[in-house]
């Protein structure tokens, strides 16, 4: 997880090309609810990358979270990194509406794989704040390849291509 602090001034990991103060922070901090679908869709997506698991409870709707929590979503993501995200497409979800829908794909590394996830998730604003309601996903191939003079994803501190790259 980077530390907060280092964080507000990397580029967002949501992939706006924004700062991270200006983006997604806010949102995440509760200083200003994401205004639309998309908004909450990639602050929550941010909120994976920094392993910020109580945002994530407290953005599911009341009536689709169930038995979820933050510790139980620490160690569903603990062994991820993300490594990517990508908006193919939304439907409604805008600061008028009140239901929306973001298609996305999230490609991320784990246990010495790279992966992706293609995710159809449903949105909806009560009271002037938006809720991810649930989500139809499925397992895809990776679209964010790392180059292979990259650092790897492991963590390991060798390049990627000298580690984990197929």
């Amino acid at each position: 997880m980077l530390h907060d602090q280092q964080t507000t001034e990397l580029p967002c990991p949501c992939g706006s090309g924004k700062a991270y103060a200006q983006c997604c922070e806010p949102a995440i901090e509760g200083a200003r609810p994401a205004d639309t679908a998309e908004a909450l869709m990639r602050s929550r997506y941010t909120a994976f990358v920094l392993e910020r698991t109580d945002y994530l409870v407290e953005t599911t709707h009341p009536d689709t979270r169930g038995d979820l929590t933050a510790e139980v979503l620490r160690e569903q993501t603990a062994a991820t990194t993300w490594l990517g995200l990508h908006i193919d497409r939304r439907r409604g979800g805008s600061a008028t509406d009140d239901e929306g829908e973001v298609h996305f794909q999230a490609d991320f590394f784990e246990e010495g794989q790279l992966g992706g996830l293609r995710e159809r998730s449903r949105f909806r604003r009560e009271n002037g704040r938006w809720f991810y309601l649930d989500g139809d996903v499925e397992s895809v191939p990776a679209r964010t390849q790392p180059g292979r003079n990259s650092p790897c994803p492991c963590g390991s501190g060798r390049k990627f291509k000298q580690c984990c790259a197929p």
